[in-house]
C-alpha cells in the first residue's frame, strides 16, 4: 500500500456583502470571504492538501481565477473534482484533519454539519475527518477578524 500525505493552507479576508460559507456550510453572518469562488478557505486548504499529497499543480491550476466560470463559484462543486482528478490518478482519500483560525463566527456549533458536508464531497465518513477551530488571540488580520484561515492535512493511499 502506498500512502502520502499532503498539507494545505488557506485565507481570505472578510468581506461586507457576501455570505459567509466554512466547509460548504452558509453561517449567519455580517460578513463573508473576499474571493473569486464563494472563498470557503477549509475547503480550498482541503484541496491543496490532496493535490500536494497526490504530488499535482495546486487549486488555481485546475480553477483559475481568470476563468469567469468559477465565478462565486461552491467550493463544494471545485473539492468534488479534485476528488475525481485524484481517483483518475489512481488515489483515494483516507483522512482529513483541518484546523479552522478565525476570531468569529464561533463555528463549534457547525462542526457536526461541516464534517457531513466534507464527507459528502469526499466519499469520507464523517469520522475519517477532524475538524477543530481555534482563535488567533487578537494577533494579526485574522486576530482582528479581517481574514479567516485554515490549514488541512490530509491522507490519500494508492487505489
Amino acid at each position: 500500500m502506498s500512502l502520502r500525505i499532503g498539507h494545505g493552507y488557506d485565507i481570505h479576508r472578510t468581506v461586507v456583502g457576501r455570505p459567509l460559507v466554512l466547509g460548504g456550510v452558509r453561517f449567519e453572518s455580517d460578513f463573508g470571504l473576499d474571493g473569486h469562488s464563494d472563498a470557503d478557505c477549509i475547503i480550498h486548504a482541503i484541496c491543496d492538501a490532496f493535490l500536494g499529497a497526490a504530488g499535482l499543480p495546486d487549486l488555481g491550476h485546475f480553477f483559475p481565477d481568470t476563468d469567469t466560470t468559477w465565478l462565486n463559484a461552491d467550493s463544494q462543486i471545485l473539492l468534488r473534482r479534485i476528488v475525481q482528478v485524484l481517483r483518475e490518478d489512481g488515489w483515494r482519500p483516507v483522512n482529513l484533519d483541518v484546523t479552522v483560525i478565525a476570531e468569529r463566527p464561533r463555528i463549534s456549533n457547525r462542526i457536526a454539519d461541516m464534517k457531513a458536508a466534507l464527507a459528502g464531497c469526499t466519499g469520507l465518513a464523517s469520522t475519517s475527518i477532524g475538524l477543530k477551530a481555534t482563535s488567533n488571540e487578537g494577533v494579526d488580520d485574522i486576530g482582528r477578524g479581517l481574514a479567516i484561515a485554515a490549514h488541512a492535512v490530509a491522507l490519500i493511499e494508492k487505489a
